[in-house]
Formats: C-alpha cells, structure tokens, sequence
C-alpha cells in the first residue's frame, strides 16, 4: 500500500519537467518530487508513473518511495508566480509524488558512467515491458545516487492507454524504440532478466499493483469504461504482455548487436 502524505509547503518548482513538477515538503517532514494532477499531461502521466514505478519495484529496480500527496488548493495562495499558483489549483485532491533524493545526479554515459550488465539488462527489459520511450541518452531518467542506479520519470510509459482502442495491437508490439535506450550497450543478457521478471511478476502482484490506483483518476479517463473495467484492462495488458516477452526481448538483443 502507498503512504499518504500531506503537502504543507511548496519549495521548488523543477523547470526541466515538461509538466512542472517540484519538489514539495510534507507533513511527515519528508521532502518529495511531486508529479500534479493538473499538469498538462494529466492524470494518465500520474498513473503511468505509479503503474510503471511499482513493477520496477517487484523487479528489484531501485524506484524512488511512492506516495500520495494531498493537496489544498490554499497552498498556493502567496505564490508569485501566476503559472505555479494556476497548477496548484488545479490540482486539488489526491497526486503524486517521489521521494526526493538530494545530492543526486543524472547517469550520463558521456561522463563515464556505467551499469552492471545485470541491471542494466533488467532495466531494459522493464521499459520494454512497460513500452517507456523516455530512457534516451538524450533524457536518461536515470540518477545516480550514493553510486547506485535509480529509475525515475515512468509518466510516458504506458502510452497506450492515451488511446485505448490500440491496446490489443500494443500487447505483442516488439517495441523497435528500445533501440535508444541509454543502457542497452551494458545490457547483454535481456532473455535471463525476462526469466527472472517472469518469476516475479505473478497476477496477484500486477493485480496488486493496478489495486493501488485510485477509483478517481480512473474515472477521469475519458470513455464508458467503469473504474473497475479500467483496472481490469490494465491487468490484462500486463498479464498478456508478460505471455508474449519473448517478442520484445529479442527486439532489444537484436538492437543491442547492431550497436556492436
């Protein structure tokens, strides 16, 4: 289960977000980078991030702590910045946030940054999985910290929910945007991280984690479906995708020899 915290002060705006998130201090005295409701890619980024987050977790990847973040639209009531008080009203309720990691940095293979093949090799096969097209070498979303690997920024990842008739088409998609990803040279055994993955990622465990998004972020998708048939959907895609593994863990080996 997430925790739920309560913002009690906004501290800084991190502007190399498209979506303008900030780093935000909590009634439990604990500072997080929070993702708003409001923003201009919605609520489906915010259900990305958590979706994509927490099956990065099951597979041992160190994600960031999750949590809920309330928001009072009064938070913003003495900020001077006209953009940064519309998107706190507009985000009244329940949003997200990450624990923030200070002193972090971003991973960047031009300044000699490297990963395990392990790792490396399971973090590929998560964005495959999760079909993230944001791990580029351009924009890792990768920090260092403490000297140890951490994802960050699942929000496009998921991208067919954006568009749910393509859904069945996406389940077996070979996901060919793996070819970019910032750690495929390390990442040498895909097809042992996929059995490892498969062992980890039970129904009951995607169930679980599709569980955890709330009834009202479901909601405001737009369609007929119920909160319950979203939810179900997800399940499903997941379910199926994890089936059909093989398709896009020769993808990424087969962009993987192209680089050698």
């Amino acid at each position: 289960m997430l925790r739920t915290v309560h913002a009690t002060r906004y501290v800084v705006p991190l502007r190399e977000g498209g979506s303008l998130p900030a780093i935000v201090e909590a009634d439990d005295l604990g500072l997080y980078v929070v993702k708003f409701r409001g923003a201009g890619q919605g609520i489906l980024a915010l259900i990305a991030e958590l979706i994509a987050g927490e099956i990065g977790r099951a597979l041992g990847l160190r994600i960031p702590e999750i949590v809920f973040v309330n928001i009072d639209p009064a938070l913003g009531r003495n900020e001077p910045d006209a953009e940064i008080r519309h998107l706190l009203k507009a985000s009244p309720g329940v949003n997200l946030g990450l624990d923030y990691l200070p002193g972090s940095i971003m991973f960047d293979p031009a300044a000699r940054d490297t990963a395990s093949a392990q790792e490396a090799s399971m973090l590929v096969w998560f964005d495959a999985f999760t079909q993230n097209v944001d791990r580029t070498p351009r924009n890792a979303n990768l920090l260092l910290w403490h000297r140890k690997l951490y994802p960050i920024d699942h929000g496009a990842a998921l991208f067919f929910h954006h568009d749910w008739e393509s859904m069945e088409k996406k389940i077996e998609s070979p996901f060919t945007q793996i070819g970019q990803h910032v750690l495929l040279p390390w990442a040498t055994d895909v097809a042992t991280a996929g059995r490892i993955a498969c062992e980890k990622l039970m129904p009951a465990v995607i169930g679980s984690i599709v569980g955890s998004v709330p009834d009202e972020w479901l909601e405001t998708i737009p369609g007929e479906l119920t909160a319950a048939d979203r939810r179900a959907a997800y399940v499903d895609f997941f379910c199926r995708r994890l089936s059909v593994a093989p398709i896009f863990e020769e993808e990424a080996t087969h962009a993987r020899s192209r680089l050698v």
